[in-house]
């Protein structure tokens, strides 16, 4: 039985491997290259440089690109929550029943592919009374759209993981009214949540490129389209702005997850 145990566990463990080589190859051949002066019949680089990045962090374009997309990014994310908080709240707490036809919208996403929904947003805003194509303000709305799935079932996972009903109706019981049991109670129990759908949507945006280049690709210059102009120059400086956009996601991830944990202790305190 025993055996049987660790033969399993070994198993287990080399799938695991297996698959943590396979995403993480690509990422370190990028990585190699971005590093690279000459590489081409070894395994290894022949010789090395920061030529790549230096060339990549005088560029003015880049700057501009990356704040673009940061400052795009956040508005969105910080619109769709403002947005979706308290709407799926009040959905999973006080209207059940309108659970299903939510859970269809937030699926439209999914059935509607990015070439098609930016076509038919480009024709609905070229003209009329809200004629914003090629702006900022549809490719903010656009974003807003794309992370619904992610913001919806994130916040709906964590209201029911804290039996969000229950809680409710505690504090309601103790004096609170609707508005002070959301803020003081539900807000805090599913602050884990709120973070993880925030990440993981503004990581969803900020690699988002089909779309942003079909309604805005000739007008804004974000990080993506960028790159995507890069690649053809040069492979090697196409590579350091990848591994700089990777790093930057990192360190922004790792900056929030802190401060959303400082932010859960004071709440608790």
């Amino acid at each position: 039985m025993e055996n049987h145990r660790k033969k399993a566990g070994w198993g287990h463990r080399s799938l695991m491997l297996l698959l943590m080589v396979y995403l993480l190859l690509p990422l370190l051949a990028t990585f190699i290259y971005a590093f690279a002066k000459e590489w081409q019949a070894t395994i290894l680089p022949q010789s090395w440089t920061l030529a790549w990045f230096k060339e990549m962090l005088q560029d003015v374009r880049y700057t501009e690109a990356l704040w673009t997309s940061l400052y795009l990014c956040i508005i969105s994310v910080a619109l769709s929550l403002a947005v979706m908080l308290p709407a799926v709240f009040i959905i999973t707490v006080y209207l059940p029943r309108l659970e299903r036809f939510m859970k269809g919208i937030v699926v439209l996403p999914y059935a509607v592919p990015g070439v098609v929904a930016a076509v038919g947003l480009i024709r609905a805003y070229s003209s009329g009374p809200i004629p914003i194509a090629g702006t900022a303000y549809i490719l903010i709305g656009a974003y807003f759209i794309i992370i619904l799935p992610y913001m919806y079932q994130g916040i709906r996972n964590s209201l029911l993981t804290v039996s969000a009903v229950e809680l409710v109706h505690s504090a309601e019981m103790l004096g609170a009214g609707r508005w002070q049991a959301f803020v003081t109670v539900i807000v805090p129990n599913i602050w884990p949540g709120i973070i993880t759908s925030t990440l993981l949507s503004f990581s969803v945006l900020f690699g988002e490129f089909v779309l942003t280049n079909m309604l805005v690709g000739g007008h804004i210059q974000t990080i993506q389209i960028y790159l995507y102009q890069r690649v053809n120059e040069s492979g090697h400086l196409a590579s350091a702005i990848a591994i700089s956009y990777f790093l930057f996601i990192l360190v922004l991830s790792m900056i929030l997850m802190k401060l959303g944990k400082k932010v859960n202790k004071g709440i608790s305190g």
